[in-house]
């Protein structure tokens, strides 16, 4: 009997955790080089920064998330793996795409436009909130593509 199918499944909870958790990383550092500078002239502005910094934080946390709800649905945590056939494979690998290449995208975006937030703490900390809100409007998409792949992973039949 062939794995393929199961190789295939656990390939998509590495494309869900591997690119929205380097979408993640990448949107972080962005924050996180610009609000270095910003604390390094005004140490009191580190805790508005730090919320600009945590929001691109998040896509990484929901393609672990779909990681984790895959793994635990095809048998590999906490189970015996299921035998799985190719096409369901296939769509296990599929249901992994959609917070996996959102997250990257959307994480790095996230990133660039909390970047531009730390701007604002800086010129004008008492307007921080609306940099929070511009960032947390591209939230709304790697939210959607979390919500896609879920219906996925739970609407497979195994």
């Amino acid at each position: 009997m062939s794995n393929l199918g199961l190789a295939l499944a656990i390939m998509g909870a590495v494309v869900a955790a591997l690119f929205a958790g380097i979408g993640s990383a990448k949107g972080v550092g962005l924050v996180g080089e610009a609000a270095s500078g910003v604390v390094s002239v005004d140490p009191s502005k580190f805790s508005k920064v730090l919320i600009l910094q945590l929001l691109p934080g998040t896509q990484g946390l929901y393609g672990l998330l779909i990681a984790v709800l895959l793994l635990s649905r095809i048998g590999v945590l906490g189970g015996t793996p299921a035998a799985l056939t190719v096409p369901q494979g296939l769509m296990f690998l599929a249901s992994g795409m959609p917070i996996g290449i959102v997250g990257l995208f959307s994480g790095i975006a996230q990133g660039k436009t909390a970047a531009a937030g730390v701007g604002i703490v800086a010129k004008k900390p008492e307007q921080s909130s609306k940099g929070v809100i511009m960032a947390a409007m591209v939230e709304t998409y790697a939210i959607l593509a979390l919500l896609v792949s879920i219906l996925i992973v739970y609407n497979i039949a195994v």
